[in-house]
């Protein structure tokens, strides 16, 4: 057992689940571990091999799955890696190296160098957004554009949550569920199969892995006046775990090629963006001057 996960057959259970997911991904596509500093690296590869390279990064107690839905669309554009990051619920090791320091950034290398990677678009989610910004502030000549939804690390994460999660863990599966509802919404009544098959898999995920309880490193003004690569930056008002008020005022009085988009009735989860996404990562000039 590693100790990411609450036991050994929660982790039988949810690499199993993950796998069975994979069998299934919509596009031909490239199923790759990648040896790192940090341990092996897992990678699903999609898309043309001529078109420009896009990197996907998902989200905390997520894993690549989650871009399943998405692949279709970008696969149409881009050649589309994407990267279950270390530490988390996915085929990647199990390593945990402080947020704070470069660690993730020189991870990221490895990857992309590994893959020939010299330059590519990034999307980013919560953690995955985190991820992104760092890379693009540590790395900036090798980031084209970046795209991301309720990323951490620019407005202030919010302690009722963590309230909340000490008090619901009481109550077993049911304060667990209650929990995952606060923090993506509720789900849909009566879902097509495959969502419900994915609803069950985020469950089984919340049931056996332990996540990150840690602060996200702040970035600073002047990291983000010095991140020069266009970005679009997409926030939901009802994010119950970041400041999305927060995210979208530092982001316009700091980041000069950044646009926001604030959804007020959002919150964490941030779905039907896709297109949007799309169309910046297709119109949006890089600056050259960041090479």
């Amino acid at each position: 057992m590693t100790a990411i996960y609450k036991s050994s057959e929660g982790e039988r259970l949810v690499r199993e689940r993950y796998q069975a997911f994979l069998k299934h991904w919509p596009v031909p596509n490239e199923q790759i571990h990648i040896p790192t500093a940090h341990g092996s690296t897992f990678v699903v590869i999609s898309g043309p091999k001529d078109a420009p390279w896009l990197l996907l990064l998902h989200g905390g107690a997520a894993n690549s799955a989650m871009w399943m839905g998405d692949m279709p669309a970008f696969t149409s554009s881009f050649r589309v890696c994407c990267i279950d990051m270390i530490g988390e619920p996915g085929l990647s090791a199990p390593a945990r190296p402080l947020l704070a320091s470069d660690a993730y950034a020189v991870w990221l290398d490895d990857v992309l160098n590994r893959l020939s990677i010299r330059r590519a678009a990034m999307v980013g989610i919560s953690l995955g957004g985190w991820l992104a910004l760092d890379y693009a502030i540590r790395r900036p000549e090798r980031v084209e554009k970046i795209a991301v939804l309720c990323p951490g690390g620019i407005g202030r994460q919010k302690v009722g949550i963590v309230f909340a999660t000490l008090l619901l863990r009481v109550f077993g599966r049911w304060g667990k569920r209650r929990l995952v509802e606060r923090i993506l919404g509720r789900a849909p009544a009566d879902p097509a199969p495959p969502v419900k098959a994915f609803i069950d898999f985020v469950a089984l995920i919340h049931r056996y892995f332990r996540p990150r309880m840690v602060k996200l490193p702040i970035f600073s003004n002047h990291a983000l006046r010095n991140l020069k690569v266009p970005m679009l930056a997409i926030v939901g008002g009802r994010d119950v775990l970041l400041d999305s008020r927060q995210t979208e005022r530092r982001l316009k009085q700091h980041a000069p090629h950044a646009q926001v988009i604030y959804l007020p009735q959002t919150g964490h989860l941030i779905s039907g963006q896709t297109g949007t996404i799309l169309e910046f990562l297709r119109t949006a000039q890089p600056n050259r001057g960041s090479d």
